[in-house]
């Protein structure tokens, strides 16, 4: 009897690596999908910024170079506010809390992204362990 146990307990796993499924951090507590979205957003907001002062300046060579600052700002900034963010929470904690506030804002949306999936209530919860 004691053989059978101590067989079944040679062949369980006995490390399970825990973080074996997580993305690594690239640059500034952020991951590689993070940072495309942090890259990308910046990206996009230094384009327009660069265009108005381009075209204010008639300078075309000013536009590049607000879309590498805004970038690197955003890299650097976004990186430690969503570090400090994410700290002790959840792996999917930000693309959960992202879902949620747009299934919140904007229900015809929200459908779209599995909203209908996510707890949207407000109010009081129970257990039901205590006598009413």
């Amino acid at each position: 009897m004691t053989d059978l146990v101590d067989r079944q307990h040679d062949d369980a796993v006995t490390f399970l690596p825990h973080r074996l499924n997580r993305q690594p951090v690239v640059v500034r507590g952020l991951t590689a999908d993070e940072l495309w979205i942090c890259v990308g957003l910046c990206g996009s907001a230094g384009l327009l910024i660069g265009l108005v002062l381009a075209w204010l300046t008639a300078t075309i060579a000013l536009m590049p170079t607000v879309i590498v600052i805004t970038v690197a700002l955003g890299v650097f900034v976004g990186g430690n506010t969503l570090r400090r963010h994410k700290r002790g929470r959840p792996d999917t904690w930000l693309y959960r809390q992202l879902q949620w506030r747009l299934a919140r804002r904007y229900r015809g949306f929200g459908s779209l992204i599995g909203g209908a999936d996510l707890v949207t209530r407000s109010g009081y919860w129970t257990t039901r362990r205590s006598s009413p």
